[in-house]
């Protein structure tokens, strides 16, 4: 395996899903999930979001988020991500269950969404982009632990 190879193709896809598709020479799947990308952020008014959340506007965050449309994007992002990682190892076996940190991180930021325009965290409202952010890191925490115990329980 060759692990730069691997790990060019996995922050192209962080930067840009679809984009670790386009190197692992995968065209078709990754002008869809360049497509779903630009679908789902136009709709969603993400890229607007982000400013917003950038410049410190909050509430301007939260009332131009189309929330129907945004909570496509975290499973997208996720599976582009884990779909160029998987198949950047051509042929050769990937580890067992990594999926389950991606799949795990896909729905915690998804619920870290649905409440962004309600939780405060020490009194701060964080929003569409930060608190699905901070939600990121207990999925994808839960999802090695899960892993791990898995794969304990599976070597036995």
């Amino acid at each position: 395996m060759n692990k730069d190879k691997t790990l060019e193709v996995v922050l192209w896809s962080i930067a840009f899903p679809g984009f670790g598709q386009l190197l692992n020479k995968q065209m078709t799947k990754g002008f869809v999930f360049i497509f779903l990308e630009i679908l789902i952020n136009v709709f969603s008014h993400f890229n607007m979001a982000i400013l917003y959340s950038f410049i410190g506007d909050i509430e301007g965050a939260i009332n131009i988020t189309n929330y129907q449309w945004l909570m496509f994007y975290p499973c997208v992002y996720m599976y582009a991500i884990w779909d160029a990682y998987k198949f950047s190892h051509k042929g050769e076996e990937t580890k067992r269950y990594i999926y389950l940190p991606l799949a795990f991180a896909a729905y915690f930021v998804t619920i870290g969404l649905m409440y962004s325009y309600t939780i405060k965290i020490f009194g701060v409202l964080l929003g569409p982009v930060w608190l699905p952010i901070l939600f990121l890191f207990p999925g994808l925490g839960i999802g090695y632990i899960i892993r791990a115990i898995i794969l304990r329980f599976r070597s036995e």
